[in-house]
């Protein structure tokens, strides 16, 4: 489906926004505490749009979407663990990764086949969120605990992508994040949970569980039912440019050469996919 990419590139561009917004926030409230707070938001919120998704959730559909969930609460939670460690660009390259490690996965347990063309394309893709996101390097106990957050959210990529199709993507949608909001709930725990301490957080906190996380969510799951899982990871890690972009325009950050070649490159291998997918 041609809408598909387009669709999912707008999930991305949320998603950078967020980045950049939730940056003062995060200092004010525990990671944990402010995902667990905006999932358990989205998920509410979602119930009362439409309550009556709640009776397309059989036993087949709350396996698999809770699984999904899983990953993504994992991915969060291994990522949160490795920023605490390392610095925010490092962690945005190191969790990009997932555009190598997906098409892996698929390749070696689902055995699809993966061309030229697109492994030229995640190669072009992944020296841009290097370019983007590198300015010195070391690998440590915080850059593994990253790479095991990528493979998670290859995972859930993947695993929406094989079953997202002939299922209701809002329903699938709910469990997810329900799902999610319980793992992050349960890492809370060891720090105890604290609500967002001002209206500031708590704007930020509706925003990104409204258009973050239920909408976009919502497109992730309806777009995947149309899209290879490899051609899905590209095209989201359009979020590094838009993080990128949002930071130069609004937050004050300066661009750099390095900067706007890598995200040139990003652009360029999310463009390649999404022509090629459009044919």
């Amino acid at each position: 489906m041609k809408l598909a990419p387009w669709a999912l590139l707008s999930v991305a561009m949320a998603w950078g926004w967020s980045f950049v917004i939730m940056k003062d926030a995060i200092e004010r409230q525990s990671v944990n505490n402010f995902l667990f707070t905006r999932l358990s938001l989205a998920t509410i919120i979602m119930v009362l749009m439409r309550p009556k998704a709640l009776k397309l959730i059989n036993r087949e559909l709350l396996l698999r979407a809770g699984a999904a969930g899983i990953f993504l609460g994992f991915g969060y939670i291994f990522q949160t663990l490795g920023l605490a460690r390392t610095g925010a660009a490092i962690t945005g390259f190191v969790t990009g990764l997932y555009i190598v490690i997906t098409p892996l996965i698929a390749s070696i347990f689902f055995k699809q086949k993966i061309t030229r063309f697109v492994w030229g394309c995640i190669f072009i893709a992944t020296v841009g969120l290097a370019l983007l996101s590198i300015h010195g390097f070391s690998v440590g106990i915080a850059e593994l605990l990253v790479l095991i957050s990528a493979l998670f959210f290859a995972c859930h990529i993947i695993a929406l992508s094989r079953w997202s199709s002939g299922r209701d993507a809002y329903a699938m949608t709910v469990v997810q994040l329900a799902t999610c909001a319980l793992v992050t709930g349960i890492a809370s725990i060891p720090g105890g949970y604290s609500p967002p301490p001002d209206n500031g957080v708590w704007a930020v906190v509706l925003f990104t569980a409204v258009f973050a996380t239920a909408i976009a969510f919502i497109i992730q799951t309806w777009s995947q039912a149309h899209m290879t899982p490899t051609k899905v990871a590209i095209i989201l890690s359009m979020e590094v440019v838009f993080a990128a972009f949002f930071s130069i325009l609004f937050a004050g950050e300066r661009l750099t050469i390095q900067s706007a070649l890598g995200g040139i490159l990003v652009v360029s291998a999310m463009y390649l996919i999404v022509i090629k997918e459009s044919k």
